[in-house]
């Protein structure tokens, strides 16, 4: 692109800009909402697919030993646990242990072990966690099979729901970011057509001396890319004061929910966001003008 045309067709923009200065302000507000609106979709399925794979990460198997197994057989058995594929870790719980974690989930109703003395009827126990959590109940059924082990359990009508749950999140996620894509295109090229149909005789014009299509269409797409930026600009500013609002006050009632942290997080949401208002911008402008050129 030569030099001359180039600054002719910036000169173009900011007059358009200026002239249309109401319209281009509405353009700017519809990319400002529909990228927001996007944006704030956009953060809740993140977040969903977050806490969708945090509560998979907390799928444990529960292996209980036999109560004759000797402090040697456990610790070998530990051995063979830990190098079995797709194991993440393995955690010891003796008797004792359990019985105090027991005793805490029972809070005030404790008073109900009093008859048990000091009998402690919990077993000794390793605590696994898996790579992949759809391995559990292939990899319980493994570890029942090694000596020295009484039973291998996991809320297995939980887990099973669990990933019925998280796999639904991802899906109704990815399909309301398409949608939202999709609509925020189309409200955009729209708003955009307006601009262009105010000018449909100056493009005719222009067709009709000999300007190519592209000579015709790079000043109305360089003004929706200029558009999409400034919208995509003021929405990541209403986002990330929204996001930091929000999540201030959900860690304010619950400490410690799984919300993706402040940064990079935001970062890369001001570079998705501005980047779409750009692309947006200039497609909503390719559309808009699609029909005017033929003439």
């Amino acid at each position: 692109m030569k030099l001359k045309t180039s600054e002719y067709f910036i000169k173009e923009v900011a007059t358009s800009l200026k002239r249309n200065n109401w319209m281009s302000l509405a353009s700017i507000g519809t990319v400002t909402i529909s990228l927001f609106i996007l944006g704030m979709f956009l953060m809740i399925v993140v977040n969903l697919d977050r806490m969708a794979s945090t509560l998979e990460s907390q799928v444990q198997i529960s292996v209980y030993l036999k109560d004759d197994i000797s402090q040697k057989q456990s610790e070998e058995l530990k051995e063979k646990l830990e190098a079995m594929q797709g194991i993440d870790s393995v955690a010891y719980i003796s008797k004792e242990k359990a019985m105090e974690r027991f005793q805490k989930r029972l809070g005030d109703q404790k008073y109900l072990l009093d008859s048990l003395d000091s009998t402690n009827p919990l077993p000794n126990a390793y605590e696994i966690t898996v790579k992949n959590p759809q391995m559990v109940k292939t990899a319980s059924k493994e570890i029942e099979k090694l000596p020295g082990v009484d039973t291998a359990v996991y809320a297995q009508d939980v887990v099973e729901h669990l990933f019925d749950l998280t796999q639904l999140i991802r899906s109704i996620g990815l399909a309301i970011i398409i949608f939202m894509f999709g609509a925020t295109i189309f409200i955009i090229s729209n708003t955009i057509r307006l601009t262009v149909f105010a000018r449909r005789k100056e493009i005719a014009i222009m067709k009709y001396v000999g300007a190519t299509d592209w000579f015709i269409r790079w000043p109305f797409l360089l003004e929706g890319v200029v558009l999409g930026f400034i919208g995509g600009s003021v929405a990541i500013i209403l986002l990330r004061l929204s996001y930091l609002a929000l999540t201030q006050k959900i860690y304010d009632m619950m400490t410690f929910f799984p919300l993706i942290p402040l940064y990079p997080f935001l970062t890369y949401m001001t570079i998705a966001i501005i980047f779409s208002g750009i692309i947006i911008g200039a497609l909503g402008s390719v559309i808009s003008i699609k029909r005017y050129l033929k003439v």
